[in-house]
């Protein structure tokens, strides 16, 4: 063959002198088509060339795109399928999906694994094959006569293993939709029974345990109180049993000055005899004093009955009482008991009106007020000046009691745990954190409110509200 026709070049017709080579996949540049041009020598048939080569050159480059964003979306979908797989594998749970007949479409390996079998094998076969007994085949097949798109929980269910054991295992059915929201199967979970059970009864002992220690630590914090209480009783008690015993002694040696004066009356002594010995004996000052050793007494002794019927209440913290009672005396007597067994150096002012009646139980609310008492002296036991200042009023139809305490506050992310139960800041061995959570419930169920805050001069102010009794 001669030159020409062994020539690679490529030519226009009506065109003079040769194109320069393209290779076959290889893209045609916008340089390329201008050199095209030029070589044409720009007549009107060589442009409709030259517009034909420009689309296919676009076309070419769009191809070109469409692999690269093609090649990416498939990098991403075998991401994707080894992470679902990876998961699938990784269940404890049983997984089944399979279509609307039934058919199995997939499964993992944790039913592989409880049937004893190979997954692959279950592929393609109808979920009712790996049902135990009729009861649940015909179970499983109303699930899949009803086409009312509704999920399924917790239905007991006898799977088949390779051996030919029945495995009870509680399963849940939820429907799965395509993208235009038609039911294409069922998608069903579960769990062997055994091991629900087992959860079950771990889960209850772990309850009962919970509300064992629970009772425990309540049991403690009412001993602490009882503590607290029987130390500030103690000298409560001491003052009017003192007073009493006093007495009494005194009374006693006036009775032994009584004896021989009376004997001496009784044995008809002369005047002058017996004046004498009512001298002696001092009788005229032994009888003006006996009125008052005996008020004394009388006084001692009721106060006594006063503090015991005080206990009385306080003991019947559990009972459900509603009675009218005086806040202001409850708060005080609360006060007394507690400044009684605090340390020295513990200083406590009152501002209360006269009185504040209230509905409810006085007992529970002196726990209440002890707890807030204490608290305030627990606050302040590092602090300069050891102060809690206590003020009551009547406002819009409530008791408001406030209790401003003169220690280092409250931090401010503590402000909303503080009722919580087992909170404390206390050291170990210094508090259980629940008096002040059965303070609050203790309030709650009166029908008031405990809230704390911080003081803006400082120091922790808890606020007690509850509703007035009605006159």
């Amino acid at each position: 063959m001669d030159d020409e026709s062994d020539s690679t070049s490529t030519r226009l017709p009506g065109a003079s002198g040769a194109i320069p080579d393209v290779r076959p996949g290889e893209p045609r540049s916008a340089l390329t088509v201008e050199m095209l041009a030029a070589a044409a020598g720009a007549s009107a048939d060589d442009a409709i060339w030259l517009d034909v080569i420009r689309k296919m050159d676009e076309v070419y480059n769009d191809l070109l795109q469409y692999e690269v964003a093609l090649e990416e979306k498939n990098a991403t979908l075998e991401d994707t399928q080894q992470f679902i797989s990876s998961v699938l594998t990784s269940m404890s749970d049983l997984l089944i999906v399979c279509s609307r007949a039934g058919v199995i479409e997939s499964v993992n390996e944790a039913l592989a694994s409880l049937l004893g079998v190979d997954a692959a094998v279950l592929h393609g076969r109808t979920v009712f094959d790996l049902f135990a007994d009729d009861e649940s085949r015909q179970h499983a097949g109303r699930l899949f006569a009803d086409h009312s798109n509704h999920s399924v929980e917790d239905i007991e269910m006898l799977l088949k293993a390779a051996n030919g054991s029945a495995i009870p295992v509680s399963l849940n059915c939820t429907p799965r939709y395509n993208g235009v929201g038609k039911m294409l199967g069922l998608v069903i979970t579960g769990r062997p029974v055994g091991e629900l059970r087992r959860a079950y009864q771990s889960l209850r002992r772990a309850h009962e345990d919970l509300k064992t220690t629970q009772q425990q630590l309540i049991h403690s914090e009412k001993m602490a109180s009882l503590g607290r209480l029987v130390a500030g009783v103690a000298h409560e008690l001491n003052n009017p049993i003192s007073f009493v015993y006093g007495n009494t002694l005194a009374m006693k040696r006036y009775a032994e000055r009584l004896r021989p004066y009376l004997a001496a009356v009784h044995a008809d002594m002369p005047r002058e005899e017996r004046e004498a010995l009512r001298r002696e004996l001092r009788i005229d000052r032994l009888l003006d004093d006996l009125p008052s050793l005996i008020d004394g007494t009388v006084e001692g002794a009721e106060r006594t009955r006063d503090i015991v019927d005080a206990l009385k209440r306080f003991s019947a913290t559990d009972r459900d009482e509603r009675s009218a009672f005086d806040l202001v005396e409850v708060v005080e007597r609360a006060v007394q008991w507690v400044c009684k067994a605090a340390a020295n150096q513990f200083e406590v002012s009152l501002n209360l009106p006269a009185s504040l009646e209230v509905l409810g139980s006085p007992g529970q609310m002196q726990q209440v007020v002890m707890n807030l008492v204490q608290n305030a002296a627990d606050a302040t036991e590092n602090a300069r000046e050891r102060r809690l200042e206590i003020l009551g009023r009547g406002e819009d139809g409530e008791a408001v009691i406030e209790f401003r305490d003169s220690g280092p506050g409250v931090p401010a992310g503590n402000l909303d745990k503080l009722f919580d139960p087992f909170f404390t800041t206390k050291p170990v061995g210094r508090g259980t954190g629940l008096g002040l959570a059965i303070s609050y419930g203790i309030v709650e169920r009166h029908g008031g409110t405990l809230k704390v805050s911080n003081h803006p001069k400082g120091g922790a102010l808890f606020t007690l509200r509850l509703p007035l009794a009605p006159a």
